[in-house]
C-alpha cells in the first residue's frame, strides 16, 4: 500500500509531526499552543480525540494495505491531565487486529512523560471480500 499524505489538510493545521510510522505502532508529537487552547486556555479535548483517531487511522490503515481502507466506528478519549504548553507526543499500538474490524489504543504524554490522555480507536476494516 502507499503511505497516505501525512502533511496536509487537518494534520498541517493542527501540526502534527510524525516520528514514527507502521502498521504496528504509530508516534506523533505537536505543540500546544494558544489557537488549539479551549476557552480556559488549557489544550482543548478535541485536539486528543482528533490525535488518537489519526494515530490509529494511520496505523490501522497501514496494517489493512492493499486489502482495503479503514474507517472509525468508534473514539473513546479520556481527558486525565490538564496542558497549557509544551510538547505532545501520541503513542498508538494495536489491540486487537481482527478481519473486519481493529481496535488501536492510543496513549498522549506530556514533556515530563506523565499521561495527560488516553484514547481507543475501533476501525472498521472495509475489503473488497
Amino acid at each position: 500500500m502507499e503511505m497516505p499524505d501525512l502533511t496536509g489538510g487537518f494534520v498541517a493545521l493542527l501540526g502534527l509531526e510524525f516520528d514514527e510510522v507502521s502498521g504496528d505502532r504509530v508516534v506523533i508529537r505537536w505543540r500546544v499552543r494558544p489557537e488549539l487552547h479551549q476557552p480556559y486556555g488549557i489544550q482543548h479535548g478535541g485536539v486528543y480525540c482528533a490525535v488518537v483517531e489519526t494515530a490509529a487511522s494511520v496505523g490501522g490503515s497501514l496494517w489493512l494495505g492493499g486489502r482495503g481502507r479503514v474507517v472509525g466506528v468508534s473514539n473513546q478519549t479520556d481527558f486525565l491531565r490538564a496542558v497549557r504548553d509544551g510538547e505532545l507526543t501520541a503513542v498508538g499500538t494495536p489491540v486487537h487486529r481482527g478481519r473486519s474490524q481493529q481496535l488501536w489504543q492510543v496513549e498522549i504524554s506530556d514533556d515530563a512523560g506523565r499521561l495527560v490522555s488516553r484514547g481507543q480507536v475501533r476501525l472498521q476494516n472495509l475489503t473488497a471480500d
